[in-house]
């Protein structure tokens, strides 16, 4: 069994040797000798060897004879090849020979044509080069004269169409290095003219909007048509502007740049074609910088880097520009000065936004107005409260209605500068309160409170005139004669007046209704009314220096100011067009005002006439301890003569002054008189009083009585004026006809004769006499009739003290 497979495994080998390339028989012939049948292997290799020899040579014989004809052929082809060798080389020799000349003349043929050859790319080069050149030519020119906008047109064109088509030459390489060197040279300038031209802008911000500004009041002034919308700075777009606003570009054959190459700044313009109109933004300024920047960054590809820059540089410039000098509210000027700038600001960027595409947006613009307005609120608010000039604040309210109309042109809305405006109105009503009060201060000092003497008809015209008289019994006196009221009368009612047209002044072009300007008129007066004028009048009426005479003069004067309200009602409705009865109309608190000065004056009437009294009775001296007169009459005291000689004098004067108040005062004045005698009377300074000082003052009451029935002012009925000196009258007659036994006995009754006397009064005056009846028993106690009268004195002291204790 073995066997079998050792023979098939040999087998196997020698296929495989049979059939493997030689290199790769090493490993089979491994195996052989691996193995334990080599011997074996190898019979079997030299019988597989010699059935292959015997193959080979039955291959042989049986292809000999066909070897044999083959080289016998061949030898036969020798000779035949070497016949043909000799004819070729002797054809080939005749050939050489006669080719040489030829060779030669396409030789110089080759030559030509190499050279016509590089003659023809000579020239294809030249063709692509000479554009490269010129073109940079004319880049250098462009640069030379700075006309930036065709040198980077030109450098587009340079770089992206001739150098590729003239090839890799070193001109052309360094030309290309140099190009990125140029547009940064290019962005540099004009960078550099751009922020040239935004200094000279916020220079010249002031001019344009002067400018601006002058042209709106021009525009007021003709009062042109609504539906116009007029574009104060841009009446008149130049074919320049459209080309802006187009981004068109010159089309000519240098690539030229569609503005001027003009230095940035403030233009002096004198077109005579155009004489009679107001110059253009465009006249005024040269926006070529802001231009040429723009397109030259857009062909960049730096537009949004541009744009930003610009609104930045525009922001910073705002923010300067709303920031007003310390000193503005010194002088109207430097309202103005600053209103300028801000306008002019805002004309350029609303020029830059309708000339350009995109540099500047109506949000942008927007927005920085509205930062600008609440700015220049504030600013204002600042600086008028500063102000105590009325007519400054006037002619800052105009500037700043101009300005608000100026940009309202522009489409900026300006509601907030007219709602400030109307705060502004509080300010400018209390700064003329402020001068008016000194104005009336000023009436009221020089006024000499008399009756305005009139001479002629001519004069009393004059008066008539000033204030709204209406007296007919005065008119049908001749002349001379005198108005009723002082100087003071019509120049007041004049400056109330003056007051009200220095409101209407300020409310003028608020865009109010003749309503809210009604409304606002009545308000001021009504508050010049009842705060300054009754403020002033009441200041002179209390003045230590007002005498009698004068504060009968203020009744009179304010008397007739009252009765004048209804014509300034009639005024205000006549300057306002306003009728008086309308809903909601304010009403004047004049009669008010003037009752209430009319009173405060009445009361100093009052309070000066006691106080004269007062002046009088200190120059009183009675003797407390005087003995009773004799059989003879007493005299009134002097001091009480003079008292009343003075009254008699003073109500002479009221004759002018309504009833009432001249009825008032009398009778305020003997009710002081009264009530100071009993002061007098009852001063703890008076200890001791006699029966004498009592008659002196019963006889000093007596002339009191006379005066109060002489009636020195009419309309008193009957004895009314004497009812003033009743308690004092009473209570001396008890003491002096000493009948006590009628007071104790009818005290309570209203039939009582001494029904006025206080018994509390009776028994302090009663202590007094005591005290004086002890003093003087000292020296006189063995004298019968006064110790019996010191006793009497005593019992009606007691019955008075019971009298006092029941009734409490």
């Amino acid at each position: 069994m073995a066997s079998v497979e050792t023979a098939a495994e040999h087998e196997r080998i020698l296929r495989e040797i049979e059939s493997t390339d030689t290199n790769c028989i090493g490993p089979t012939l491994r195996s052989v000798y691996d193995g334990q049948e080599h011997g074996l292997f190898m019979e079997k290799l030299d019988v597989r060897i010699r059935n292959h020899d015997r193959e080979i040579e039955k291959m042989c014989n049986h292809h000999f004879q066909g070897f044999v004809d083959s080289i016998t052929e061949l030898l036969k082809v020798r000779g035949e090849a070497q016949k043909l060798k000799s004819q070729v080389t002797e054809t080939n020799k005749c050939l050489q020979d006669d080719g040489k000349e030829l060779i030669s003349s396409m030789e110089e043929l080759k030559q030509c044509r190499v050279q016509q050859r590089n003659i023809a790319t000579t020239i294809d080069k030249l063709t692509h080069c000479l554009p490269v050149l010129e073109m940079y030519s004319r880049l250098q020119e462009q640069m030379k004269a700075k006309r930036y906008y065709p040198a980077l047109r030109t450098l587009e064109q340079l770089e992206q169409t001739c150098l590729p088509r003239a090839g890799k030459y070193r001109f052309c390489s360094i030309m290309a290095e140099n190009i990125p060197k140029l547009r940064t040279q290019i962005r540099d300038t004009a960078m550099t003219q751009l922020r040239d031209f935004l200094e000279s802008i916020r220079k010249h911000s002031d001019k344009i909007g002067e400018t601006a500004i002058k042209q709106a009041q021009v525009q007021r002034s003709l009062d042109s048509s609504v539906s116009t919308q007029p574009r104060a700075l841009i009446g008149r777009r130049s074919r320049r502007e459209a080309q802006a606003v187009t981004g068109g570009t010159e089309s000519d054959a240098h690539g030229g740049s569609p503005f001027s190459e003009q230095d940035s700044g403030i233009l002096d313009v004198e077109d005579e074609e155009d004489e009679d109109e107001v110059p253009g933004a465009q006249d005024l300024v040269d926006f070529s910088p802001v231009y040429r920047c723009l397109h030259i960054y857009t062909v960049l590809g730096l537009r949004d880097t541009f744009e930003n820059y610009y609104r930045k540089q525009r922001r910073k410039q705002a923010r300067l520009v709303l920031q007003p000098n310390s000193n503005m509210h010194e002088t109207l000027e430097g309202y103005r000065r600053y209103f300028n700038q801000i306008v002019g600001f805002f004309v350029v960027e609303d020029h830059v936004l309708h000339t350009t595409q995109g540099l500047v947006n109506r949000a942008y613009v927007e927005e920085l107005w509205e930062l600008a307005l609440s700015k220049i609120v504030a600013a204002l608010r600042t600086h008028s409260s500063y102000c105590d000039d009325p007519d400054l604040v006037l002619d800052l309210k105009n500037l700043i209605v101009l300005f608000a109309d100026t940009l309202q042109g522009y489409g900026f809305p300006v509601s907030q500068l007219f709602d400030m405006l109307l705060e502004m109105r509080e300010q400018y009503g209390e700064i003329l309160l402020k001068r008016w009060n000194i104005t009336f201060r000023q009436v009221l000092d020089q006024d000499n409170y008399s009756p305005i003497p009139v001479l002629t008809e001519e004069e009393y015209r004059h008066y008539t005139s000033q204030f709204p008289l209406q007296d007919p019994e005065l008119e049908k006196l001749p002349f001379p004669k005198k108005l009723p009221f002082s100087e003071f009368v019509p120049k007041v009612y004049n400056q109330i007046k003056e007051f009200i047209y220095a409101c209407l002044k300020y409310s003028e072009d608020l865009h109010l209704s003749s309503t809210e300007v009604d409304d606002m008129i009545r308000k001021s007066t009504n508050l010049l009314l009842t705060r300054t004028l009754s403020h002033c009048l009441q200041y002179t009426i209390k003045k230590k220096n007002v005498g009698l005479v004068e504060l009968v003069q203020v009744i009179i004067n304010t008397t007739h100011l009252e009765q004048s309200c209804h014509f300034l009602e009639e005024f205000i409705s006549n300057i306002t067009n306003v009728p008086p009865d309308t809903v909601n109309a304010a009403k004047l608190y004049g009669t008010s005002t003037f009752k209430d000065a009319r009173h405060a004056a009445e009361a100093q009437i009052y309070t000066s006439l006691n106080a004269k009294i007062d002046q009088f009775l200190q120059l009183a001296d009675y003797d407390w301890q005087a003995s009773v007169p004799g059989a003879g009459t007493l005299m009134a005291s002097d001091y009480l003569i003079d008292l009343i000689a003075f009254l008699k004098s003073t109500f002479a004067v009221f004759t002018n002054l309504p009833g009432k108040v001249a009825q008032t005062a009398c009778m305020s004045a003997c009710k002081h008189i009264s009530t100071s005698l009993m002061q007098l009377l009852l001063d703890p300074e008076v200890r001791q009083l006699s029966i004498g000082a009592l008659h002196q003052l019963s006889a000093d009451i007596n002339e009191c009585e006379s005066f109060a029935r002489a009636g020195p002012v009419a309309g008193f009925q009957g004895d009314t004026l004497l009812l003033a000196f009743s308690d004092l009258r009473q209570l001396l007659d008890l003491f002096t006809q000493w009948d006590w036994s009628t007071y104790l006995a009818d005290y309570g009754k209203a039939t009582c004769k001494y029904l006025r006397v206080n018994p509390q009064t009776a028994l302090a005056l009663l202590e007094k006499m005591k005290e004086m009846s002890r003093k003087n028993n000292v020296f006189a106690q063995f004298r019968k009739t006064d110790r019996e009268r010191q006793k009497l004195i005593d019992t009606v002291i007691k019955q008075l003290r019971n009298l006092i204790s029941q009734h409490t």
